[in-house]
Parts: structure tokens; sequence; C-alpha cells
């Protein structure tokens, strides 16, 4: 017996040793990712989003200020025997949605389509439908502050433009890097090389399962920021995503909709739905519909709070990635269904204001057109 426990202990030793010296093999990559974090290297592009955007007119150039001491990232500590395999869920094909428009990308120049989505197009690129920005799908008193994007668990997240990791770890939400119960869990946010009508811009990246970028690292349009997960506050893997115009504050969140480069054949419906009064209604159902497809989608207004519209189009909806084509447009007022054929370009904002009982109007605001209460 003793013969037998000696020649057991030596097999289970020799299976500790080969494992240890594998975990960094290309055999396991998430095993790798796990135990050390890595450092986006990749090559810069001569055409890139930030060459062009420095020849923009309406994009001014910003200096971040960098936290030159490092916040602490939280990983996990992996026993030798301890593998860790996320969970990957095949996308519906590698032409589920057509690559982005370059960014910047602006037919009008009241639009700022700056930034690259932050999930690959290989993964469906749509918002989850019921909790888009202005979302109250936690109750009324809950305003979603950004887009959740549907991915896999160990999903690459990459940087939606070039900046400086300006917050990397846990404690985004409340400001302490020492919160390990944060809603937001494991994030990082981006202060990016580019602003906007002279305020510097921000992405926020939440509920990772990893962080591989560190405060003061510089990224470029792409590189890999983190992994999908679900920490924090959340009901399952997927990718909470935010701009924040002016300071790095959850009160100065903008629709992301409204920065993201649509997809090519692609484009945004924007609108202001109001009561009889011109007072916005909150939380509204909006219905939109493709004349040939026979897809329907609904939408809600923006909740009463939190939420902000962008200075010109002063919205408080908006719903994006719609094919190009004729959509039927049913905003359900006063036991009424208020419907309207709209067309949906490529590449670009359709814009329309409902106001109760004078119906639909196209024309685009005025730039002196006052806010909307």
């Amino acid at each position: 017996m003793k013969y037998i426990s000696i020649l057991n202990f030596l097999f289970v030793t020799l299976i500790i040793s080969s494992c240890t010296s594998n975990q960094t093999s290309t055999e396991y990559p998430f095993v790798s990712q796990t135990i050390t974090a890595a450092h986006s290297t990749s090559t810069p592009d001569p055409t890139s989003t930030q060459d062009i955007v420095e020849a923009l007119p309406s994009i001014t150039a910003t200096n971040p200020e960098v936290n030159d001491t490092p916040t602490p990232v939280s990983t996990a500590t992996i026993g030798p025997l301890e593998l860790f395999f996320p969970t990957v869920i095949p996308a519906e094909g590698a032409e589920y949605r057509p690559p982005l428009y370059p960014a910047p990308w602006a037919l009008s120049p009241f639009d700022h389509f700056y930034l690259s989505a932050p999930i690959a197009a290989t993964y469906p690129g749509d918002p989850v439908w019921d909790y888009r920005y202005g979302g109250v799908y936690f109750g009324p008193d809950v305003i979603h502050s950004g887009i959740d994007l549907p991915a896999p668990r160990g999903a690459e997240v990459l940087a939606a433009g070039p900046g400086t990791v300006v917050w990397a770890g846990v404690g985004l939400y409340s400001g302490s890097s020492y919160n390990l119960t944060d809603p937001f869990g494991l994030a990082v946010a981006i202060r990016h090389d580019f602003g906007y009508e002279n305020q510097p811009l921000f992405t926020v990246y939440a509920h990772m399962e990893e962080v591989d970028v560190v405060v003061g690292q510089t990224v470029r349009t792409g590189d890999i920021v983190g992994n999908v997960g679900s920490t924090g506050m959340t009901t399952g893997p997927h990718l909470h995503f935010e701009v924040r115009l002016g300071e790095n504050d959850f009160w100065k969140t903008r629709n992301p909709e409204l920065w993201i480069s649509p997809p090519q054949g692609y484009g945004v419906l924007v609108g202001n739905v109001m009561n009889n009064y011109g007072k916005r209604l909150d939380s509204f159902l909006i219905i939109l519909k493709n004349i040939e497809s026979k897809k329907q989608y609904t939408v809600k207004t923006y909740g009463p709070m939190t939420v902000n519209s962008d200075e010109y189009y002063k919205e408080n909806v908006v719903l994006g990635d719609l094919p190009a084509g004729i959509y039927e447009l049913n905003v359900p007022f006063g036991a009424l269904n208020r419907k309207v054929n709209i067309q949906i370009l490529p590449g670009q904002i359709t814009y329309f204001s409902f106001q109760g009982y004078k119906f639909f109007d196209f024309t685009l605001p005025s730039i002196s057109e006052p806010d909307i209460p």
C-alpha cells in the first residue's frame, strides 16, 4: 500500500507540473488571459481615427489629465488545477452586422459619429431593445445612463476611440477604487484624444470579467481593454457602455447611439415626442415597423431624470441600427394610433417631432430653438 501511495503521489505531482508548465500555451488562451493582464501593443494605423479627427473643425483636441498613480485592478487567482473557460456563444453569422462606417462619420454638421463599436461586429450589435439609454426597466427612479450590448462572457471589449485610460478596476460608479460592491463592477474609463464643442469626451465600459489596461495607458481605436463579464449589479454577461461629455461623471452622459458610427447601410431614428402642450412624454412607447421585412421595433422615450439630450436635436428617443428603408412610425397617443410612413436613410439621422393632436413634424430643429421642458 505504501508503494501505491507513493506512485499516486508521483502521478499527481506529474499532472500538477504538466498543467503549470502549459498554462500560458496557446492551447488554453483564456487561462493565459485570466492569469496575466494583457496590454495592447497594436501597430498604429496610418489612417487612424485620430488623424482624421484632427482634420475636423468641429472637434477640439484636449490634453488629458492623467493620474500617475495606477488604480488597483482586480484579477482572479487561479490554482494550478483550476481552469477557466468562458462560455462562448457562436455569433449568428459573420454577416449579422455589416462593418461600421469609418469614424468619424458625420454627413450633417450637427452629427458626431466619432466612435467605433466597443464589441466586434461578429456579435449582435444592437443594444438590448427594452433597456436603451434613458430606459426605466428597473423602476421609474432608476434611469439607464448608457446602452447594454449583448455579448458572451469572455468576448473582447474594444476601445471605441483613441485616448488615455483614466480608470481601470472597481469603484467607477461610486468613485472609490476600494468599493468591491460597486454596481459597475470591473470597469474602464477612457478620456479621448478629441473632444466636442470645447469639452472633453469620455467612454465607459462596465461589468467586465477582466480588465487588461491600467490608468495612464494610451490606447488606440480597437485596442482590447478587457473582456465581457457580469461583475457588479447585472443580470448576466453584457457590456454596459456610456458616453460622457464635459466630465467623467455619472450625470454627464449622452446617448451612445448618437456617437457610435452606424453599420454601413443602416441609419438612426431620432425624435422628440410631446403632448398637446409641448411637454415631453416620459417613458412613452414608440412602435416602428419595416414595410418590406415586416420586422417590428419598439422603444420608449427617455425617463425623467439623469439623461441628457443632444444640444441640437434635443431628443427624447433614439433608435439606431435600423436597415435603410421605408418604415411605419406609430405613436399611440390619446387612444389613437398616429401612424406615418418615414424613410430611414443609410448613414444618416432621420429626425421627427410629435406633439399630440398636432401630429408629426419632420422639420429639423433650428439652432436657436430653446430647450423643451
